[in-house]
């Protein structure tokens, strides 16, 4: 069983004071067909070109660890005020502490939330509107991943559709008031190579009748996508200066292969995994290149992908990419909005 899911990981994507750089902005609209193509991008970029993001607000979800840390620990490194969405307070508080001691005058936050459970999802987003006029950058990172046996949300969902997709619509739309009032505001949400082998299953979108665990990852992936096409074409039609992009870190050595393939594995097993992972991903600082890069870089388009460079996309530099047909499905990006809508009660745009 190991060995399987050892295969099916060497195919997924998991998914540091200011400097001086060029002026942050949101990036040109394309239309909703363009958003799909894959266009050049420069090689080679890395967290010390991100623009200066003094006077921006950011939220990073999932941000007390790997790769939501890493990107928080950057735009807050850039000058943004940075909240830590977070499931536990205690390890965000942990989190905030580190960025602060590496960038003294860093501006950062810790705010629970638990993406699992749609009450706490509302509470975030109003608690953060009472202190904030305006939400630059959202980066919708958290996930789960790979879960060896169905487990489910707090409001009944299949935990991994309803954490990696479910929880970040209802968050954003919660927040699309904020975004809608701020120029330029950008919608980053996380992907993986796995969405690949993704399929939405409609009749049976929280798997009540049949579990698979790398399946119900690759459909929440596969989600996100055709959540973040959705999402552009609707800010486009209601003519909101904001943008939604994508982005996916390759196979990096994150903490959810011991918090979802290897849970409740016994220790040799979880030493293994560990292993493997350290033998083979890339360092957390360059998976997180790729959501960076859509959540500052100047020259990014509403609906643009971004992952690595490498062969098979799964180590390197971040460049645009394309996406599975499943992906580009306008028909399915439609029908999951609406079937969103009514799961989580959330309407917007």
């Amino acid at each position: 069983m190991y060995i399987a899911c050892v295969s099916a990981v060497t195919r997924f994507g998991s998914g540091a004071g200011a400097r001086a750089s060029p002026a942050y902005g949101a990036g040109q609209n394309f239309g909703y067909i363009q958003h799909m193509a894959t266009t050049s991008s420069p090689r080679g970029w890395t967290a010390d070109q991100i623009p200066d993001l003094t006077g921006k607000i950011a939220i990073v979800t999932g941000a007390n660890s790997g790769l939501g840390f890493v990107a928080a620990n950057e735009l807050a490194a850039h000058g943004a005020s940075v909240t830590l969405a977070v499931r536990s307070e205690s390890r965000g508080a942990e989190a905030a502490e580190k960025i602060r001691a590496a960038h003294p005058g860093a501006v950062v936050e810790v705010a629970p939330l638990n993406l699992r459970d749609l009450a706490s999802v509302a509470e975030f987003a109003n608690s953060f509107a009472k202190k904030h006029k305006k939400l630059h950058i959202l980066i919708n990172n958290a996930g789960i991943m790979g879960l060896p046996k169905r487990e489910t949300t707090v409001d009944g969902f299949e935990a991994q559709f309803g954490t990696n997709h479910l929880g970040h619509f209802a968050l954003t739309g919660h927040l699309m008031p904020l975004l809608r009032k701020t120029p330029g505001a950008r919608i980053v949400t996380v992907s993986s190579n796995l969405h690949k082998s993704g399929r939405m299953n409609f009749d049976d979108l929280n798997a009540e009748r049949t579990y698979k665990s790398w399946g119900a990852y690759g459909q929440s992936k596969l989600a996100n996508l055709l959540f973040t096409s959705e999402l552009q074409r609707r800010l486009e039609v209601a003519k909101v200066d904001a943008i939604a992009v994508a982005a996916h870190p390759g196979w990096s050595n994150t903490p959810l292969m011991m918090s979802g393939p290897m849970k409740d594995r016994g220790s040799f097993m979880k030493w293994l995994g560990q292993t493997v992972n350290n033998l083979n991903a890339q360092p957390v600082e360059m998976g997180a290149l790729p959501e960076l890069y859509a959540a500052t870089a100047p020259d990014v388009r509403g609906g643009e992908y971004f992952g690595p460079d490498g062969k098979a996309n799964q180590k390197g530099y971040p460049v645009r990419q394309d996406r599975s047909a499943a992906a580009k499905n306008h028909a399915d990006a439609e029908r999951l909005w609406t079937v969103s809508e009514q799961l989580t009660g959330v309407s917007y745009l």
